[in-house]
């Protein structure tokens, strides 16, 4: 398969690429800072450009099959500012498919459940300003005409890939507390192939 990977200098987005080469796609990354990417591979094409640039992620979708989306908040608003162009692009060039990294924050709240974790009080507040942002993006996602899954991981430590964890559509795993990237970054490649949770999110834990 040709995959885009958006955030592939991200924790996740570097172990998703390590992952898809290691499976012999063929991989596009699209970076700021192309020095960031410290992956020597044949399949790998590198383009250095700005997921806030429509023509950038014109150009990046060319020949894709599939999209993943890494793209973290780190304090700004770059993930719901570049979900509209992301979109569109896929929409004008026939991508149907889209798996993003969301966050806890964003799955059914079990306590209210008419809303999510962090509107609940479940998630650490600390975290609800990177959730409103993962909320914007699930918002659109749910408006497109995309073959979605979202990912959310709950605390992210790095760490060993153990291959076993829980998982749950639109809920967190009960009790979940940690899911490594290793094992977070596993889940999300393997929708790639799988069509269980199109247009679900997915809790993901220990």
């Amino acid at each position: 398969m040709n995959i885009l990977i958006l955030g592939a200098t991200g924790r996740v987005g570097r172990q998703l690429a390590t992952y898809a080469l290691h499976d012999r796609h063929q991989v596009t990354v699209l970076v700021r800072t192309p020095e960031k990417i410290q992956i020597n591979n044949k399949n790998l094409t590198i383009l250095q450009g700005n997921v806030l640039n429509k023509e950038d992620i014109v150009r990046a979708m060319l020949g894709i099959d599939v999209v993943i989306s890494a793209l973290n908040t780190d304090g700004t608003t770059t993930l719901s500012d570049s979900m509209p162009l992301i979109i569109e692009a896929m929409e004008n060039e026939g991508i149907k498919r889209i798996i993003t990294i969301g966050t806890a924050g964003i799955l059914q709240s079990r306590t209210m459940p008419n809303s999510l974790r962090y509107q609940s009080g479940e998630s650490r507040q600390r975290s609800t300003r990177a959730a409103k942002e993962h909320h914007k993006v699930y918002d659109m996602l749910q408006q497109s005409t995309l073959e979605w899954t979202i990912v959310c991981p709950t605390y992210l430590p790095d760490g060993e890939r153990l291959g076993k964890y829980r998982i749950d559509r639109n809920f967190l795993p009960e009790g979940g507390a940690e899911i490594s990237v290793s094992d977070t970054a596993e889940f999300t490649f393997k929708q790639i192939i799988a069509s269980e949770y199109i247009k679900s999110r997915v809790g993901i834990s220990y």
